[in-house]
């Protein structure tokens, strides 16, 4: 059971529409295809632009961070993703403010302010929606209209590669809203997705910058409904068909029972003694922090088929966390619980009564 915050599981619809006929991206077939695409993922996003590029989430933030930064970036660093928008600066010579914060702590809005208050060459802000190093939710929007109210030229560029599809992202003040294939959107990895204000296009045509992460060749072209360069044809059609059925469930009925089941999984391992991690949990995953955390998650993967992911850098063997994106079924939400309390009960950490799963399901089906 594949329980790790991406890449996610693939549901067989999406593989089965993947493992058609290959279609030649230069065709009116493909053509058609994209444009259903393009439409379905305009409204997901719920911006007016979007483009799709076949590369990792991190081509996407290398994009934004080249195209919409013309004088100086402000990024926020609380994880491994926050700090990655600095190196990409520091890959392109960009020059940058860093606010950086444990990987547990969200961003201070006060500390934005000061910050833009005190430099006016900071032209572009790089923020996560959610920090999936250790499973955080930024206040993002509230961050947005405080510096769009003393400067709306700045740029708002968010990462929700964690976020989209999880949630209803308030993208009014927001200008670039960054997603990718492998998480909520159930996708193999390789596709990335970025949406767009009216005021960051009109940037990136002042200034477009790059050759494959040129965003102004590619918007052009995909307004066109094909790509710049080759496209991700099976990548997109997958798309296609996981974006149909989350608008006929109802992108509202998506994140409402992904906040349900995320909720429920916090109260449930909190009533077994866990602790969460982050002061301001996303609901795209659960994160424990526990220095049982390696032992748990080998007894997890090896006797109860639960495969959960655990941290990086200084919380190595300090957390685990448990991915609450895409179409993750009643039972193995539930079974996931069961087993960390049979996993603690197998090292003596606690005796097992089934408190998890009880609390899971008071909460789950409430």
């Amino acid at each position: 059971m594949l329980l790790t915050p991406g890449p996610t599981p693939v549901p067989e619809f999406v593989r089965t529409a993947m493992a058609d006929l290959t279609l030649h991206h230069r065709t009116p077939e493909f053509e058609t295809i994209f444009a259903n695409t393009r439409n379905l993922l305009l409204e997901l996003l719920d911006m007016p632009e979007c483009v799709m590029i076949a590369s990792s989430g991190t081509g996407a933030m290398e994009a934004c961070v080249t195209n919409l930064t013309h004088s100086k970036a402000l990024t926020i660093n609380a994880g491994k993703f926050g700090e990655r928008f600095g190196k990409i600066c520091d890959a392109h010579n960009i020059e940058y403010t860093e606010l950086k914060y444990e990987w547990n702590t969200p961003a201070s809005i006060e500390d934005v302010i000061s910050t833009i208050k005190a430099d006016d060459k900071i032209d572009a802000i790089f923020i996560q929606v959610c920090e999936s190093a250790g499973g955080l939710r930024h206040p993002v929007e509230q961050i947005a209209w405080e510096v769009k109210n003393i400067n709306p030229n700045i740029m708002i560029v968010a990462d929700g590669i964690t976020a989209v599809g999880v949630e209803k992202i308030d993208t009014t003040n927001i200008d670039a809203l960054i997603t990718g294939s492998q998480k909520a959107l159930m996708l193999p990895p390789g596709l990335s997705m970025i949406g767009f204000s009216e005021e960051a296009i009109l940037k990136i045509q002042k200034k477009p910058a790059g050759y494959y992460f040129n965003l102004l060749s590619e918007i052009k072209k995909q307004k066109q409904n094909t790509t710049a360069y080759t496209a991700a044809t099976t990548l997109i059609i997958g798309l296609g068909a996981i974006l149909e059925k989350i608008k006929e469930d109802g992108f509202n009925h998506l994140y409402y029972r992904t906040a349900v089941r995320a909720d429920a999984t916090r109260k449930a391992l909190e009533s077994i003694g866990l602790g969460i991690y982050p002061k301001t949990p996303a609901n795209a995953m659960t994160t424990i922090y526990t220095e049982d955390s390696n032992a748990l998650r080998k007894l997890l993967k090896e006797k109860y088929n639960v495969n959960i992911a655990g941290g990086q850098d200084h919380l190595k063997g300090k957390i685990f966390r448990i991915n609450h994106m895409g179409l993750v079924e009643d039972f193995e939400a539930a079974w996931v619980v069961n087993a960390i309390e049979k996993a603690m009960a197998d090292l003596g950490l606690r005796e097992f009564d089934g408190t998890a799963n009880k609390i899971f399901m008071e909460n789950y089906f409430a």
